[in-house]
């Protein structure tokens, strides 16, 4: 049963925190990932954080890329519930979405934390740190097309569970 038409009322606000290395570069992508973000914290709490891009290596040391962009984004972890994008992870449609953001952010103390990793992926280690692996799709797609997703689903979600209209 889905949860469409009924607004939930909560009594814990959800905190969300999105992080990936570097500025998305692509300007139109951009200005509608920034476009998500205003309309996600108009409902609950999301703070974007780009973690300092890698420089000076070129894609033959991909594994020391992703150790160093691991880095750059555990110091963010904390204790929260980490979500983390990943091709081989859970796929789900946007009312299973929904329902599980909602489930997590109340069950969880903490901040329900969204990582996209860069252009080559994620370290193992940083992979292995996670509490849930997220699949947008089995098709393939950009790393800042994927930062796009995420927020627009993040979007969707909320509004799913809330009971507001959006766009099918």
């Amino acid at each position: 049963m889905g949860c469409e038409g009924r607004e939930r009322k909560r009594a814990v606000f959800m905190k969300l925190k999105v992080l990936w290395p570097g500025k998305t570069r692509n300007v139109d992508i951009r200005n509608l990932q920034d476009y998500y973000l205003r309309r996600i914290n108009q409902i609950e709490s999301c703070e974007l954080i780009e973690t300092k891009d890698v420089k000076g290596l070129s894609e033959k040391d991909g594994e020391r890329i992703k150790e160093i962009e691991a880095q750059g984004l555990e110091k963010h972890f904390k204790d929260d519930y980490i979500i983390c994008l990943f091709d081989r992870g859970k796929e789900m449609n946007s009312e299973e979405f929904a329902h599980f953001l909602d489930r997590t952010s109340l069950s969880s103390a903490h901040a329900v934390t969204f990582v996209v990793g860069g252009f080559l992926g994620l370290a193992e280690r940083a992979l292995n740190r996670v509490d849930t692996l997220l699949s947008l799709s089995k098709m393939t797609f950009s790393h800042e097309l994927s930062r796009l997703m995420v927020l627009e689903q993040i979007y969707r979600s909320l509004t799913i569970a809330r009971g507001k209209q959006y766009a099918k």
